[in-house]
């Protein structure tokens, strides 16, 4: 969602291609496929890999961790539904009180017991400001959060906040394991212990994770018994090992998806997502801090045509963080495609066309770097059509590649073809993505955005569970980024993947930007049922 996605799917890219196993990439999964025995194992291609694997530094916060459990869990709807709580949480009259009943029988995968003292842990261990935890703010409502007996939970809150239950699906850490530790670097950090349905048996960081499925899990042990997520940040690159059979599904953009549309033996499934590419306009830069130049942008840009030749119609046009077709989405915010528009505010400003068409005000010359990640060609094919359609306005854009490590130390001068969006509550997609506090937060706020109307109106949709004053809160914050936009927003990106088809009960979540570990047709591997090869085509 929001900005700290970013973090998360960007912390720790690595350059290279996947190095799998000698059997991996001879067969991957492939325990009986060639002898007509069902499969009982999958490798799958994802582009980004997470910082960490503890919850208490933010993996697993938005459900589907594969090695942790939630209170709550997201089901293909993105309903609410009971996890390591057995029931939804009882919400008291003034929305200030929820208590959790925890599932019985429950056990982390090392055996011991998991009780509400975990879940205490947990949540104080991320509010404990000595946390490194870029997102401690989306847990700001916790008042309090105490255990009565072992299998109750009680969380008090500072204010009604309409989405704290869907906060709930973030990922439980044993007490057990990790107060003996180090919370921000012990091994708990690359080596976790969960109660989810699988256990991770290595991790390769830039190459690979892989896990075995959980035979104590609380819910059944999954039928698919190794699993293998392959980091491949190149596109290219996680085609071509799809295509040869290193892989058993990956992700893809459309360019890439498409040239399997014929293949009989895999299927393309595609995720409807609030994943969006914007481009960040920093404040401390004298070009893109000038609201001029943020305006002209934002109406030169020809979203539809990126949408038409980038995605291949796979995704819409973006106007802000939150899709057209939320019910959030503040009508009349859609920001046409006029070239005269932008040439005229660029004049009425100023900035007047130099001898080469490039516009310069006071000795200063429209012009900026945009950095996009290496690897990621639809982030680059997004940051050179931006700065084509710039160009005609007489703004000069030169796009860079890099890895996240050259360019976050440059954010603050630096324009950057970022990706973010979450699914749920409004409030998910912009109190990271907008709050002046949070400017220079890691990737939260990574254009130092800064507007009191703009910060009065997050905090006002966060602090009611009032429907009309959070949209009319919400409302606000979507006109004023119309009025001074610190982002130009291009696309939001259905996720396209081709798997295999060799198993039943794949499916797709509205997903966020992170589409790594935690979504795509996976998101439920535990409950993939492996088909036969002898029933393949009948």
């Amino acid at each position: 969602m929001t900005a700290r996605s970013i973090r998360g799917a960007a912390a720790a890219i690595l350059a290279g291609a996947v190095a799998l196993t000698a059997a991996a990439c001879t067969n991957p999964g492939s325990t009986a496929g060639d002898s007509g025995g069902p499969k009982d194992s999958a490798v799958v291609g994802i582009a980004y890999e997470p910082e960490t694997l503890s919850p208490l530094l933010g993996y697993g916060k938005d459900g589907n961790s594969k090695i942790f459990d939630g209170l709550l869990a997201f089901d293909a709807d993105m309903k609410l539904r009971p996890a390591l709580a057995a029931e939804l949480p009882h919400i008291s009259a003034d929305g200030l009180t929820y208590t959790y009943t925890l599932r019985e029988g429950v056990t982390f995968s090392d055996g011991a017991p998991f009780t509400s003292k975990d879940v205490v842990f947990t949540y104080r261990t991320i509010l404990d400001p000595k946390t490194n935890n870029a997102s401690r703010t989306e847990l700001d409502a916790i008042r309090n959060v105490e255990a009565i007996g072992d299998d109750t939970v009680v969380f008090t809150l500072k204010y009604p906040y309409a989405a704290f239950a869907e906060r709930t699906v973030l990922a439980i850490a044993p007490e057990h394991v990790v107060s003996k530790q180090d919370v921000n670097t012990g091994a708990f950090t690359t080596r976790p212990i969960g109660t989810g349905p699988y256990v991770l048996t290595g991790w390769s960081k830039g190459e690979k994770l892989s896990f075995k499925a959980n035979p104590t899990y609380w819910d059944g042990a999954p039928p698919v018994k190794k699993f293998t997520m392959a980091v491949v940040k190149d596109d290219d690159v996680r085609a071509t090992r799809l295509r040869a059979g290193d892989l058993d599904g990956a992700i893809l953009p459309p360019n890439l998806a498409e040239g399997f549309k014929g293949d009989k033996g895999r299927k393309t499934y595609a995720a409807k997502t609030y994943d969006y590419r914007t481009v960040t306009l920093p404040t401390h830069h004298a070009v893109t801090g000038d609201t001029a130049v943020r305006r002209a942008l934002d109406i030169a840009v020809d979203r539809q045509a990126m949408v038409d030749k980038i995605l291949e119609d796979a995704g819409k046009p973006a106007y802000g963080p939150v899709p057209t077709d939320s019910p959030w989405f503040a009508k009349g915010t859609e920001r046409r495609h006029d070239l005269a528009g932008a040439r005229k505010i660029l004049d009425e400003a100023g900035w007047k066309p130099g001898p080469d068409g490039i516009r310069v005000r006071n000795g200063v010359r429209a012009e900026f770097p945009l950095w996009y990640l290496s690897g990621d060609k639809l982030r680059q094919d997004h940051a050179l059509a931006y700065a084509s359609d710039a160009k005609k306005a007489g703004i000069e854009i030169k796009t860079q590649a890099g890895t996240w490590e050259v360019i976050e130390p440059r954010m603050k001068t630096d324009a950057v073809l970022a990706g973010g969006g979450s699914p749920g509550d409004p409030d998910f997609d912009q109190y990271l993505l907008l709050k002046s506090s949070l400017a220079g937060d890691g990737f939260n706020n990574m254009a130092w955005y800064d507007n009191k109307t703009v910060d009065r109106a997050l905090e006002d949709g966060r602090r009611t569970d009032d429907p009309a004053e959070r949209r009319a809160a919400y409302d606000t914050v979507q006109r004023e980024l119309a009025k001074n936009p610190g982002y130009t927003f291009l696309t939001h990106i259905d996720h396209l993947y081709v798997v295999n088809d060799s198993w039943d009960g794949l499916s797709t979540q509205i997903e966020p930007h992170d589409h790594g570990l935690a979504s795509g047709p996976w998101w439920n591997v535990e409950g993939w049922k492996p088909k036969s090869t002898g029933d393949k085509g009948k």
